[in-house]
């Protein structure tokens, strides 16, 4: 089931996009199935249950995604081992992020969150909030800012997902143009399973994709 459900998707996904397996609540059996079946970026959103996946699997050659809210208290389960940490969502996080890697001597690799859904609950930068985070880059010698990550409305309306997905996309092509020193900024993490079709009409680089490869989360 995980191995024709990964297969069946990639042979959707253009070759530059990267698939994020979500596999936040599975067990670590299901993700060395998905590893067998050829994947290898796994994302998780809850800071304990990341750093014991990764030490349970630390015999498979997996590239860790934090995709959830990160509390600066628990900055230690996660950035040692992150390859990306998609969700940095507010000033009082990057600035811990970067007194976390100048003091362990390490460069995090980050994308900045940006509200674009409806919801008031989603987490999340302002665009006038990144902007100015990026006019101060400088600043963050431990950081390597490499992109946007955005969650559209959650809504069944397309037309309302695609507004959502062309905003980001225009923003991170603003930005790319205002910020041509900052020669990593190429992410766009957008598109999870009921959308991610849709995110790639709108230059997604990675796909974060749990339900379509798993099933139903196992609370």
């Amino acid at each position: 089931m995980i191995k024709e459900q990964i297969i069946a998707i990639k042979q959707e996904l253009p070759p530059e996009v990267k698939l994020v397996a979500v596999s936040k609540f599975h067990p670590e059996e299901a993700i060395r199935e998905a590893y067998a079946a050829g994947q290898r970026a796994f994302g998780e959103n809850r800071p304990q249950e990341f750093a014991a996946k990764v030490e349970a699997l630390k015999d498979l050659d997996l590239e860790w995604h934090f995709i959830g809210h990160l509390q600066t208290n628990k900055l230690k389960l996660v950035l040692p081992y992150a390859h990306l940490v998609q969700s940095v969502d507010s000033q009082h996080l990057l600035d811990a992020i970067q007194d976390w890697g100048k003091a362990n001597d390490k460069v995090i690799r980050v994308l900045l969150e940006l509200h674009i859904g409806a919801e008031e609950t989603k987490q999340g930068f302002k665009e006038e909030e990144v902007r100015d985070i990026l006019f101060r880059a400088e600043k963050y010698k431990n950081i390597r800012f490499c992109g946007l990550m955005g969650m559209a409305s959650h809504t069944d309306c397309e037309e309302d997902i695609r507004a959502d997905f062309a905003r980001i996309a225009d923003f991170r092509a603003y930005l790319q143009d205002l910020f041509p020193e900052l020669a990593d900024f190429k992410e766009l993490s957008i598109g999870m399973s009921g959308d991610w079709k849709i995110a790639l009409d709108y230059g997604a680089t990675i796909v974060r994709i749990g339900t379509a490869i798993f099933g139903e989360r196992q609370y």
